[in-house]
């Protein structure tokens, strides 16, 4: 039987295993769970497996599939439990957990039906009670869970145990945190359709498990599974209970696990390589911490903070604090395509050539602005030849009623004008579509075309504020996102050979990417990736032009980069600032309240310009130049 290799430090009171992705850790646990079944079978037992819905399993479920049907593995010793139903749910809704597993794992194995369990969302009310006692009785007539898999969600629930969950607590009906129904928006479309109840295995049920694995998967984790890890133990956050389970075990990739001591603040549980980012990084640390500025520190102030052994390696904090002080104001430049006839080693960017072909790729057709529409607007107020390139068509993020109205308006036009066409009866058919669409249903496709049409033309409408070319905006419509659903497409040789194709085009001296990964529907981790996946074949293949190219990372509405990463900051003025405002706007399908608006209530134009306010604050604290407002960026070095 395989073990995972576990590290813990002494902070965390969980055993955690990091991996660098998610593929390769979901590889590991597919491995532990095939073990345990095989086990099984060798003493002629069954394998019973309590089983988690969700983002966090997929890749897991597809390694198991791939080991039945490539290497043998069996399940038909395998008696499975889900974890937790939606309810009310019908178990052939497209969000139903009843769907997700057949079509992510049972359908593919072969598991008798028989032995499969998951809560029934269907029940009358006055049935859940007794259906949930019998769900515990028939794992405990089995002997127990041999293992349970588990996720987490940003409330720290395990299941649908909500905060204030008790460590006894049983199967049972709950009522569901808003954050959770927050989160459960993007696959209902909107949040009033989500479901305010569900049935969930308790968490005195999962931690009778003899075996627990908890996956979390990606930055947007980092904070939670930090207070599970690290934290006391608390009801307010359910996940927190696996500390006292003898058999309970964390695996996570390395985006997951960035908020742990271990990474974020390592010199606080052991000996660390004092490298000239982990100096950078405790340095800032230590000035937010203590609220002082960089160049205020003093040596009393690094002993306190038991950072002794970076004093001995520096000198003294004297020459520490300049040092840093001296990095950080070098990431400043109003000048993101380089200062032209310039002294720039000190500089983020080349002097030469004077005009750069910059290449933005925008992973939605607002992101360019969102994100980085400041930089976007200095770029080509320096007179540089800007592109951007627009990977998703961002279709499903349109209203209906915004597709109807449109698609009324060119009924409408075509009749005043005289024009002749079979519109009008497409148009019934569409009305009759959206009419009877069930809730979650793929779009038809004039439905689908008109949805990115609107898209399209508010990306047009930016980019003409901006002062973009017409000829240097491109909408590439990679094909892994046109799905019509929340769910894609993997990531294919097509969409990879569409970037390549264009960067070969332009030949970039820079390209801005989206490095936010904390995107709830994980376009933009999609998006990056194709991106990589053409520099390297662009790599392989030898282009001299690469040579000479920059690839800078922004992040979006979600998140920055923390000050440690950053290497260029673009100071943004009050009237820049309403400038990119004013591009935002242009995206009017997404204004007021988009179809995924996340668990961020305000709007995409207030997410950014708080968070362009936030960085400049932070750099103001450390004591360097005040100013209204940032943009962030980390280089990619391929």
């Amino acid at each position: 039987m395989s073990a995972l290799n576990y590290s813990e430090t002494s902070l965390e009171k969980i055993p955690v295993t990091v991996f660098p992705d998610d593929t390769t850790g979901s590889q590991v646990v597919a491995t532990e769970i095939a073990d345990i079944i095989k086990e099984k079978q060798q003493e002629g037992k069954p394998a019973v497996l309590g089983l988690a819905t969700g983002a966090s399993p997929l890749n897991i479920y597809k390694e198991l599939i791939r080991m039945h049907k490539e290497e043998g593995l069996s399940f038909s010793n395998v008696i499975t439990f889900n974890l937790d139903e939606y309810y009310p749910m019908e178990p052939d809704s497209l969000q139903s957990y009843v769907r997700f597993m057949y079509e992510n794992l049972f359908n593919h194995i072969d598991i008798k039906k028989e032995n499969i369990h998951i809560p029934d969302g269907t029940l009358s009310l006055d049935a859940v009670k007794t259906y949930c006692r019998e769900y515990d009785e028939q794992i405990e007539k089995l002997g127990g869970l041999d293992l349970q898999l588990l996720g987490i969600g940003r409330t720290g629930h395990i299941g649908f145990n909500e905060p204030g969950s008790s460590l006894s607590s049983p199967t049972r009906m709950v009522k569901l945190d808003p954050l959770t129904v927050s989160d459960a928006a993007k696959d209902f479309i909107k949040e009033e359709f989500v479901p305010l109840r569900a049935i969930t295995m308790g968490v005195g049920t999962i931690m009778q498990a003899k075996k627990i694995i908890l996956v979390a998967w990606g930055q947007g984790k980092a904070p939670i599974v930090q207070e599970m890890v690290e934290g006391k133990i608390t009801d307010e956050v359910p996940a927190s209970f696996l500390q006292t389970h003898p058999n309970a075990s964390v695996v996570l990739d390395e985006r997951a696990a960035a908020n742990l001591a271990r990474y974020k603040t390592p010199w606080v549980v052991s000996l660390v390589d004092w490298d000239k980012k982990m100096t950078r990084r405790a340095v800032t640390w230590l000035s937010q911490k203590i609220n002082k500025p960089i160049l205020k520190l003093t040596d009393e102030d690094y002993k306190e903070a038991g950072l002794m052994d970076l004093l001995v390696q520096s000198g003294s904090a004297y020459d520490l604090n300049i040092q840093v002080f001296a990095e950080i104001q070098k990431t400043i430049t109003g000048w993101p395509g380089g200062k032209p006839e310039s002294d720039d080693k000190n500089r983020p960017e080349r002097s030469t050539p004077a005009i750069k072909r910059s290449i933005i790729f925008s992973p939605h057709p607002d992101d360019d602005v969102i994100s980085m529409g400041g930089t976007l607007l200095r770029l080509v107020d320096q007179g540089h030849d800007v592109h951007v390139a627009y990977q998703t068509s961002g279709n499903i993020a349109v209203f209906d009623d915004d597709a109807y109205r449109f698609a009324s308006f060119a009924k409408e036009f075509m009749d005043s004008m005289g024009i002749k066409s079979d519109f009008p009866e497409k148009f019934e058919d569409l009305k009759q579509f959206l009419a009877e669409k069930k809730l979650g249903e793929q779009d038809q496709p004039l439905v689908k075309s008109i949805k990115g049409l609107i898209r399209k033309g508010e990306a047009e409408a930016g980019c003409r504020f901006c002062g973009v070319k017409e000829q240097n905006v491109h909408f590439l419509n990679l094909p892994f996102y046109e799905t019509g659903q929340v769910k894609k497409k993997p990531i294919g040789e097509a969409d990879i050979k569409i970037i390549v194709d264009l960067l070969q085009e332009v030949k970039p001296h820079q390209i801005f990417a989206a490095g936010d990964l904390q995107d709830p529907h994980g376009t933009h981790a999609v998006c990056l990736d194709a991106i990589f996946k053409a520099l390297a074949q662009l790599k392989e293949q030898g282009e001299a032009w690469l040579e000479d190219c920059y690839v800078w990372l922004y992040r979006g509405a979600w998140q920055e980069w923390d000050i440690e990463d950053i290497e260029m900051a673009i100071p943004i003025s009050p009237e820049q600032l309403m400038r990119k405002r004013k591009a935002i706007f242009k995206h009017q399908s997404q204004k007021d309240s988009p179809v995924f608006p996340g668990n961020d209530k305000r709007e995409f134009w207030q997410r950014a310009e708080d968070r362009n306010r936030t960085t400049a604050q932070l750099y103001d604290k450390l004591g360097l130049t005040e100013y209204e407002a940032m943009e962030a960026f980390v280089r990619y070095h391929f």
